[in-house]
């Protein structure tokens, strides 16, 4: 079944959703994509598949500089406006009245965990989450912040030869360790197990009111 596909005006251009719809949806996942990759990156379709197999409606998200098809991205606070702004969006109509899960591979995940919160989102998933840069003259700081700072539970599919390194779980957070690096391209299946027994988990939570509040709703960070 082809996707629907929905242009959303955002504060910092136009994006665009692939909307996979299902009838009588438990739930919705919001999925973007990494910094010079599209949303046809073969995790995100074996996330999109996975969630589509447990009842849930999947909408990939383009941000606007991939819309207008520049590779390098744009800055954190516009990544994460727009992003805010799709969901936001698609909540009227199309994703109403269900509970979102948001996420994504490598750059787009950073961008779901820092607006969690304002996104209401149930849960992240993040793919290949780039810990710390690779290949750095001078040692970069971790993004392990943006992870600590999501409070619903999150997910982390890290290849176990990812040279971004491998998060810690934590409190909310598991973390799957699959074969291959940051593609994860190695071992798809693994992927698929573990993506969609842990949604399963999650859309099943009933009378959920939101995460709790936090005095700031998007946290600082930009690159991949």
């Amino acid at each position: 079944m082809r996707p629907q596909l929905l242009e959303v005006e955002t504060p910092h251009g136009t994006a665009r959703a692939h909307l996979h719809r299902v009838s009588d949806a438990r739930a919705a996942l919001v999925l973007g994509h990494g910094a010079g990759g599209g949303v046809e990156s073969r995790d995100l379709v074996t996330a999109r598949d996975a969630a589509l197999a447990e009842s849930l409606t999947v909408a990939l998200v383009e941000q606007p500089y991939r819309v207008a098809g520049r590779r390098s991205p744009a800055p954190a606070k516009q990544l994460d406006a727009a992003w805010t702004a799709v969901i936001e969006d698609l909540r009227k109509i199309h994703l109403r009245g269900v509970p979102v899960i948001v996420g994504g591979r490598s750059l787009g995940a950073r961008v779901a965990c820092r607006t969690a919160e304002a996104t209401e989102a149930i849960g992240v998933l993040c793919l290949a989450f780039p810990l710390v840069p690779p290949r750095r003259t001078k040692p970069a700081p971790s993004r392990l912040p943006e992870l600590d700072a999501v409070r619903v539970p999150t997910l982390v599919v890290q290849g176990e030869s990812d040279p971004f390194g491998m998060p810690p779980t934590g409190p909310n957070r598991r973390v799957a360790r699959v074969r291959g690096d940051h593609s994860l391209r190695t071992d798809l299946d693994a992927v698929a197990v573990a993506v969609r027994s842990w949604l399963e988990e999650v859309a099943e939570v009933r009378g959920y009111n939101g995460p709790p509040r936090r005095d700031s709703r998007v946290a600082k960070g930009g690159g991949l």
